[in-house]
């Protein structure tokens, strides 16, 4: 049973290589129900893999072959191993927050089989204050990290009490078992679909072309937009392998928000902002910052309020779009940094303002144009790519958990790239914003610090706008 695979999912497939592992993932930690601990967890956790019940997206594989016209497709595991999919792991003594990263970063590491759908969960054991971790990883062309955490969210419950919760692999509505997740397609339905996408570009191509113009002419110009041609070279700005290392850091939300409020800005601008002084300091502290400010592309969602409401958890997928942005580093004020980064995203939200989705992923695509050709022709690309990624992905705002133990903290990780060995995804969850670092292992070693400056920015912004 084979559906078809949209384009843009196909890419990350694409784009793999041991160096270039394409997945994204999560940490959560849990505090145990209240008079229990992480065996109880485990032991909830074994009834589920004795179930072997899996939800239908979770079953998918890819699969390419004559009869998709050499297209990734994706076809249904009917015989899972979950034992596989879901594995029990325990930090080394003494149990600390450093133990914790050093395993997921090696965990983040390793290539998802193909040969199995594309997703793995460990549950993680041995911290010393007590709490379990989650770590879980799916491939970003299985999803992106909007409907990833949609995915969490269904997982868990605002109700404390709640008990008999599936497990985060489970359908939902366990009694639907093995449910059908599409009918037989073959190579005239994925031509048809590719045909129909054709049609798609070609009915609104009156629109794109003077939309990839405008976003040309903005970066000619400096003005923001999907796409920069001012990006310095910097030490992220390189070939990367395949080891990684995480860090991550959670700030009170509120804190954000009123920077924001007495700033005339957005949480976003204010996240940017915090990303912009730590790169700084980061940077000076190795006598690497660059005189010319530093670029970052940041993804946005084009999904619509109704998404999800029609089944949308279960299709995934990706549908963003990207804007760069001109993170002001040069700049010696964290007041000033703030007003940059704003007006930098406020010129490039104009930019998509009355334009189709279709309009807009053929700007994104300009705007990512550098880095795949930096992938592609590494340091001989004609145009440098945004020197990092830096996502946040709105979580669920009030207290969340899982049969009875409780959501203590999630961080995201994500995919540094050739040419970008740095991303920086943050995610809100309760009254927290949590920010996950991810990079090349080789080219940027030690990412500890940067979450040290971090909250020296957030400290200085505050004092910035008088809080």
């Amino acid at each position: 049973m084979l559906r078809p695979m949209s384009p843009t999912d196909s890419m990350f497939l694409l784009g793999e290589s041991r160096e270039h592992p394409m997945h994204v993932g999560g940490l959560v930690l849990f505090d145990p129900p209240e008079g229990g601990d992480a065996t109880d967890v485990r032991e909830m956790l074994d009834d589920a893999l004795a179930r072997n019940w899996v939800a239908p997206h979770l079953r998918r594989r890819p699969r390419r072959s004559l009869t998709t016209l050499g297209q990734w497709a994706w076809e249904e595991d009917a015989e899972i191993d979950l034992a596989h999919h879901v594995q029990h792991d325990a930090l080394p003594q003494p149990g600390g927050i450093a133990e914790l990263m050093d395993l997921v970063s090696r965990l983040h590491a390793g290539l998802l089989d193909r040969s199995r759908p594309l997703w793995e969960m460990h549950l993680i054991e041995g911290l010393a204050d007590g709490r379990f971790a989650v770590y879980m990883k799916i491939h970003h062309s299985l999803t992106d990290g909007v409907s990833a955490m949609r995915l969490l969210r269904s997982a868990l419950s605002g109700d404390e009490s709640a008990r008999g919760m599936a497990a985060p692999w489970e359908p939902r509505a366990p009694k639907l078992g093995l449910a059908a997740v599409g009918s037989t397609v073959g190579a005239v339905d994925l031509a048809g679909a590719a045909i129909r996408a054709a049609r798609e570009v070609a009915g609104d191509v009156v629109g794109i072309l003077p939309a990839l113009a405008d976003t040309v002419d903005r970066a000619i110009h400096g003005r923001g937009g999907s796409l920069s041609l001012a990006s310095p070279s910097s030490l992220f700005n390189v070939p990367i392998g395949g080891a990684r290392r995480f860090a991550a850091g959670s700030w009170q939300l509120e804190r954000l928000r009123l920077v924001a409020k007495h700033a005339d800005a957005s949480i976003n601008d204010v996240v940017l902002a915090m990303c912009s002084g730590a790169l700084r300091e980061f940077l000076a502290e190795g006598d690497a910052l660059p005189a010319q400010p530093l670029h970052a592309l940041v993804p946005v969602s084009l999904r619509q309020p109704s998404d999800g409401s029609s089944g949308e958890e279960s299709r995934g997928g990706n549908r963003i779009g990207v804007l760069t942005c001109n993170l002001g580093t040069d700049l010696d004020d964290a007041g000033r940094r703030l007003s940059a980064v704003s007006a930098s995203m406020a010129e490039g939200k104009e930019t998509m303002v009355a334009r189709s989705a279709t309009q807009i992923r053929a700007m994104s695509a300009l705007g990512v144009a550098p880095l795949a050709m930096g992938m592609v022709l590494g340091r001989h690309s004609p145009v440098r790519p945004a020197n990092v990624m830096i996502s946040n992905v709105p979580g669920p705002r009030g207290p969340l958990y899982w049969n009875g133990a409780r959501m203590a903290a999630l961080y995201p990780l994500s995919i540094p790239v050739d040419g970008q060995a740095l991303n920086i995804t943050c995610t809100s969850t309760d009254d927290e914003i949590a920010f996950g670092l991810t990079g090349c292992r080789r080219s940027v070693p030690d990412l500890a610090p940067l979450v040290g400056h971090l909250d020296d920015e957030l400290g200085r912004l505050e004092e910035a706008v008088g809080l």
